[in-house]
């Protein structure tokens, strides 16, 4: 007749990989304690506090170079806008609305530039982005 003992089946098997200095304080720590390896780690996993490891990546510099070069381009784009604008009011009254319409775009794109430059300071922490 074959023996019955008073444990719950257990039909999972893990496995693990460890350096030679891991188990040799593994097989170390089950001297100590008189007990399997399945019973250790029964016993570690229900006892054991993990606290995750949260891996924040660094800034990556080509993104701050390419936005660093579409501020510039912004501008650019601004500078030209005013340009325009300024030769069409040398024109005068034919081109006073259009004239207008220009100097708003162009105050647009600098609103624009300010406000991705300050979500990418608010983004990587540094509130001082928007300098560029």
């Amino acid at each position: 007749m074959r023996k019955k003992y008073n444990t719950p089946h257990r039909s999972r098997v893990v496995k693990t990989r460890m350096t030679d200095e891991e188990y040799a304080e593994f097989a170390g720590r089950l001297e100590q304690y008189d007990m399997s390896q399945a019973e250790f780690i029964r016993q570690a996993i229900q006892q054991a506090t993990i606290r995750p490891v949260i891996t924040v990546s660094p800034v990556n510099d080509e993104l701050l170079a390419a936005l660093g070069r579409l501020a510039a381009e912004y501008g650019r784009i601004g500078g030209n806008l005013n340009q325009i604008a300024r030769c069409l009011n040398e024109y005068g009254t034919p081109y006073a609305a259009l004239s207008g319409e220009v100097r708003a775009a162009a105050a647009e794109l600098a609103a624009l530039k300010f406000e991705v430059l300050q979500k990418v300071g608010e983004a990587i922490g540094d509130t001082q982005t928007y300098q560029l």
